[in-house]
C-alpha cells in the first residue's frame, strides 16, 4: 500500500526536479527555497489528519469495518487512530457527543438515539457504509440443494416431522437465537399456522455452531439468522422465502405474518469531527463496501485467526482499486 510519506517524496521529487531545469535557464530563486515551498505543499495535498476515533461495537462483522477504515487512515492519511470499544445505542451517541468517539460504522437500528443526537446538534448521518442488514429464516446449504421446495414456507409443515427435536414438543424444531435481539419469529409461525416451536439458541455463538453442525453433518436444522455474518463465508446458507414484506407488516409485532425488512446499515459521526478541517471525515464518509467483502474480513480474523490489523491489510492489498475510491 503506498504510504502517505511516499506520496509526499515523489512528489517533492518531481517538483523539485522541475525547479532545476528551471533554475538551469536562468529562473530566478534558490533551489532550497523552491524545495521547501513544493515539501510545504506535498504536506497540504496529503491533509491534515489528527486522530480518528472508531467506535467499536461488540460483533465480527463491526470489528472488520473499524480495522479496515483504521489501517486506511493509518496509512493513506497518517491519521492517530484508537479503537473505543462500546455498546451499541446510548453508550456509542454519548461518545460522539462527549468527543471519546468519532464515528459509528453500523447504525442498525437505534432511531431514537439518532434522532435525539441530531435535534441536539452532536451527530448526523453520513453516507452509508455499504452493507445491508437482512435478517430471515434460513436452512443448510445441503438442505436446500436435496429439498430445493423447503425454501417456499408453505412448504414447511410437510416436512416438519424431520425437523423434531426433544426440546419441539412433537412439532418441528425453529431454531430462534437471542430473544432479546429483533425478531419476532413466534408470532409468525403463528400467523402462517406452521406447525413448528421455536426454541431460542441463546446467542449468535450458539446459532453459529448449529448451523456449522447441520451442514457438516447433513441435520434437519431451520432457524433465524442474518447478514452480514462471516458464517455465509464459510458455509452455505439459503434462505426460506417468507410472505413478502411490505412496510407496517411488522408493525404489530403480535400479527407478523410477513419476511423480515431489509436494513441499509447507516454511518453516523460526530457532528464536531465531520466540521473538522480533518482529512479523515472524507474518508469515513466515502468509505463503501459489501456484504462479501465484510463477510471475507470477518472470516479472516474468526476462521483463519488473523489478529485484526494482520485481516484489514490482507483485505486491503487485494482490493487497492476499491480502496483508492475512498481515498481520491
Amino acid at each position: 500500500m503506498r504510504q502517505l510519506k511516499n506520496r509526499h517524496l515523489r512528489l517533492v521529487a518531481v517538483l523539485a526536479s522541475a525547479v532545476l531545469a528551471l533554475t538551469a535557464c536562468g529562473s530566478g530563486g534558490s533551489v532550497s527555497d523552491e524545495t521547501k515551498k513544493n515539501e510545504d505543499k506535498a504536506a497540504a495535498a496529503g491533509g491534515k489528519c489528527g486522530d480518528l476515533k472508531i467506535i467499536v461495537n461488540n460483533w465480527v462483522g463491526y470489528t472488520a469495518d473499524a480495522y479496515v477504515l483504521g489501517n486506511v487512515a493509518k496509512e493513506e492519511l497518517g491519521c492517530n487512530v484508537s479503537y473505543v470499544e462500546l455498546k451499541e445505542g446510548g453508550p456509542s451517541y454519548q461518545a460522539l457527543a462527549s468527543g471519546d468517539g468519532d464515528v459509528i460504522l453500523e447504525e442498525w437500528s437505534h432511531a431514537a438515539e439518532l434522532k435525539a443526537a441530531e435535534s441536539k446538534g452532536t451527530a448526523k448521518e453520513i453516507d452509508p457504509l455499504g452493507n445491508v442488514g437482512i435478517i430471515g429464516w434460513y436452512v443448510p446449504g445441503w438442505l436446500a440443494k436435496e429439498y430445493p421446495d423447503i425454501l417456499d414456507y408453505k412448504n414447511l409443515n410437510k416436512y416438519a416431522d424431520k425437523f423434531k427435536t426433544s426440546e419441539s414438543g412433537g412439532k418441528g424444531q425453529f431454531l430462534g437465537a437471542d430473544p432479546n435481539f429483533t425478531q419476532y419469529d413466534e408470532a409468525i409461525v403463528k400467523n402462517l399456522d406452521l406447525n413448528y416451536k421455536v426454541v431460542f439458541s441463546g446467542g449468535e455463538t450458539a446459532s453459529v455452531a448449529a448451523f456449522e453442525k447441520a451442514e457438516k453433518n447433513k441435520e434437519w436444522l431451520i432457524g433465524y439468522f442474518y447478514e452480514p455474518q462471516y458464517i455465509h463465508a464459510e458455509i452455505d446458507l439459503e434462505r426460506v422465502s417468507l410472505p413478502p414484506y411490505k412496510e407496517g407488516c411488522d408493525a404489530d409485532k403480535a400479527k407478523v405474518a410477513c419476511d423480515y425488512a431489509e436494513t441499509t446499515i447507516k454511518k453516523v459521526a460526530s457532528t464536531k469531527f465531520m466540521d473538522s478541517d480533518s482529512s479523515a471525515p472524507d474518508l469515513v464518509n466515502n468509505m463503501k463496501w459489501t456484504n462479501e467483502d465484510q463477510n471475507l474480513v470477518a472470516k479472516y480474523i474468526t476462521a483463519d485467526k488473523m489478529s485484526p490489523d494482520e485481516a484489514a491489510q490482507k483485505w486491503i492489498a487485494d482490493n487497492k482499486d476499491k480502496v483508492n475510491t475512498w481515498t481520491s
